[in-house]
């Protein structure tokens, strides 16, 4: 998939709410032994994760716990040295503490991962490959030093819904926090051209719409991608929820249109600020959106 993201983002959906890491100038870890997970959680909830496409409800805010459902994601290591290669490698373990090797596929594959930086400057969507026993692995661009968020977000074959899980890790360095660039309609990634339309309203469903152009022409052959024209993920800035909404309509269905435009439905649950990056396939490759946007 697609490297780190250089802008703004909309079309299959997710929201992850983002809290700025350590001061300016800190440097972070590696140090001391990873932190333990706490206890699996209890009860079932509402989860969020990849929901069918022009799902009624929209999914709550999820990816805040690391254990949910029964459900624990377990980083093999948290911490790590600067890097564009990193490799990473994690369970997902169920009430008994082993690891699940069984997952329904969700648009294309059996489980999406999320990495993104703290400060929400860095964003990578990227698919592991699961072993037998049940670790999965995938590489990973860690050049920046910080504090990461990484989000599973899968469905146990054992259950009904999806749900995403969330934890930390940790890449040594000076690490300098930079701002969160300020709300706007338009996102560039040369020679493409990104334009939001629509607002955010906390607790109501907001109807976005993303046009896509090429040197100023429209892009009216956008490829499909993990079953759709686009993937949006959103975060929350302050304490990196997470939420997958998916864009209306799907390739092949007769009805939907290759672009430029990639409407979708989403609800977010708060008022706040939020950056929402779009992944969307055009010409072979993989690009990456980015926008900040508040919500009222």
């Amino acid at each position: 998939m697609n490297a780190i993201a250089k802008v703004g983002a909309f079309a299959g959906a997710v929201v992850a709410l983002g809290g700025l890491g350590s001061a300016v100038g800190a440097s972070v870890g590696p140090l001391g032994e990873p932190e333990r997970h706490p206890e699996h959680a209890a009860e079932k909830s509402s989860h969020g994760g990849h929901a069918g496409h022009g799902a009624a409800k929209a999914p709550a805010a999820t990816g805040l716990n690391v254990s949910e459902a029964g459900y624990t994601l377990d980083l093999v290591e948290d911490r790590y040295q600067r890097t564009t290669d990193a490799t990473l490698r994690f369970r997902i373990l169920g009430a008994d503490d082993q690891p699940v090797t069984r997952f329904e596929t969700a648009h294309g594959k059996k489980l999406h991962l999320i990495v993104v930086r703290r400060d929400l400057a860095t964003f990578q969507h990227v698919h592991p490959v699961m072993a037998a026993d049940g670790t999965w692995s995938v590489d990973a661009d860690l050049a920046d030093a910080g504090t990461y968020r990484v989000f599973a977000d899968f469905q146990p074959a054992a259950e009904d819904e999806g749900l995403t899980l969330g934890q930390d890790l940790f890449v040594g360095g000076p690490y300098e926090p930079q701002p969160l660039p300020p709300a706007a309609t338009t996102s560039a990634i040369s020679p493409y051209q990104v334009d939001l339309d629509g607002h955010l309203v906390a607790g109501k469903t907001s109807r976005l719409t993303l046009t896509v152009n090429r040197d100023g022409e429209p892009v009216t052959d956008l490829e499909p991608y993990l079953e759709a024209y686009g993937h949006l993920v959103a975060l929350r800035d302050g304490d990196l929820a997470y939420l997958h909404v998916h864009p209306e309509g799907a390739p092949g269905d007769g009805r939907t249109d290759p672009g430029p435009e990639i409407t979708f439905s989403a609800e977010v649950p708060s008022a706040g600020t939020y950056r929402l990056f779009l992944d969307f396939q055009h010409a072979g490759e993989v690009r990456t959106a980015a926008f900040t946007a508040e919500a009222h």
